[in-house]
């Protein structure tokens, strides 16, 4: 920006972390790329429609990057109730597709409250540890009570039943716990705790749907046309695909129907078939660099709450990229969890672009205290 001379570019612009705005572009971008050629060569019906819902979120993201820090850390714990509400909500009167009952609808829009927690809640436990009184963090009085903001929305989600989300919510709530000083003893007795309990969970609260994800994902090929259909296709088309791949719009795995979801959870399977390793690297290198700059505004942020918000951000986009690249490799069980920008679907994009902009808001925050 420089180069162009002071007062000739607005100071909001020139404030924005320009790189990190086109490498979110130029993911979203190839994303596009991928629904058009999984839809054969077509705008419709996926390409056009994440297209238009991608730049109003990128724009809705630059406006939450000029909200102060501050008032994401007031606005916490009263945002933290409406979507609880909202979940409460759903399990009352929520609108049911696909078996599962997952949105509310206003009328003129289906809302799913699920996808807003996924930030909220590592905006609330960050919030939560950013008062607690520094003689308390190395308590049991630390714990339990974030363990309680993190299991209410965790468990009103897997009564959608909806394992994937509940996961990443999980998954960002402990993060900032663990990020905020808990000692690791307390973590070891969670989690020998919780692996008691895994027998459990898998035969009386999984649906017998996801309780088969998780038997398929140890062993694929005991049922290669049910259960296991999924993981094997998606195998067949990144093997397939090679170093390089067939060729732009020359993927048959996807284009002759074999692979299912082949917009949605399985987008990274149709795009290595036809961009192979080489295009699977450029979305992992993206991610990283990506992660990587939210780590650095958690290291630049001048709050506690900045810093653990930043870190929780950064580990949940993390989490939503690396379980769905795994779930594709046959590597992590079939969750439900779409690829951020790439994966056909609005709901991704919103809570993706929500985590960037907050991500933008602290680290405006933070350049303007170093300026100051």
């Amino acid at each position: 920006m420089s180069k162009i001379g002071p007062g000739m570019v607005p100071a909001p612009l020139a404030q924005l972390p320009w790189k990190v705005l086109l490498l979110v572009l130029a993911i979203g971008c190839f994303g596009l790329v991928v629904l058009y050629s999984a839809a054969g060569g077509s705008l419709y019906p996926w390409a056009f429609s994440q297209g238009t819902k991608f730049f109003v979120f990128f724009g809705m993201a630059i406006a939450l990057s000029r909200v102060p820090e501050g008032w994401w850390a007031h606005a916490t714990f009263p945002l933290y109730g409406v979507i609880l509400l909202m979940l409460i909500g759903v399990e009352a009167l929520g609108a049911v597709a696909g078996g599962s009952q997952r949105w509310l609808d206003l009328g003129i829009i289906r809302l799913q409250p699920s996808e807003l927690m996924k930030p909220i809640i590592v905006l609330t436990m960050a919030r939560f540890y950013e008062i607690l009184p520094a003689s308390e963090i190395r308590k049991f009085g630390a714990l339990w009570p974030g363990a309680v903001l993190i299991g209410l929305p965790a468990a009103l989600v897997m009564l959608q039943p909806d394992l994937g989300t509940a996961l990443m919510i999980a998954g960002g709530g402990v993060a900032v716990m663990f990020l905020s000083g808990i000692p690791l003893r307390l973590f070891i007795g969670g989690g020998l705790a919780l692996a008691a309990a895994i027998p459990l969970v898998v035969n009386f609260v999984l649906h017998d749907y996801q309780r088969n994800r998780v038997l398929v994902f140890l062993s694929p090929e005991s049922d290669p046309l049910g259960t296991g259909y999924h993981i094997s296709q998606s195998k067949i088309a990144i093997g397939s695909g090679g170093i390089f791949g067939k060729g732009f719009l020359n993927g048959t795995q996807s284009h002759l129907d074999y692979l299912p979801e082949g917009h949605t959870d399985f987008a990274l399977a149709t795009m290595m078939e036809e961009w192979g390793l080489m295009g699977g690297l450029f979305v992992i290198i993206a991610f990283g660099c990506l992660i990587g700059w939210g780590i650095g505004v958690s290291m630049r942020a001048k709050t506690r709450f900045g810093r653990l918000t930043a870190a929780g951000l950064s580990a949940t986009i993390f989490f939503y990229s690396s379980i769905n690249m795994l779930m594709v490799m046959g590597l992590a069980p079939v969750v439900g969890i779409p690829l951020p920008l790439i994966s056909f679907g609005g709901t991704a994009q919103m809570t993706f672009m929500i985590c960037f902009g907050i991500l933008m808001s602290i680290d405006r925050e933070s350049r303007r205290k170093q300026r100051w």
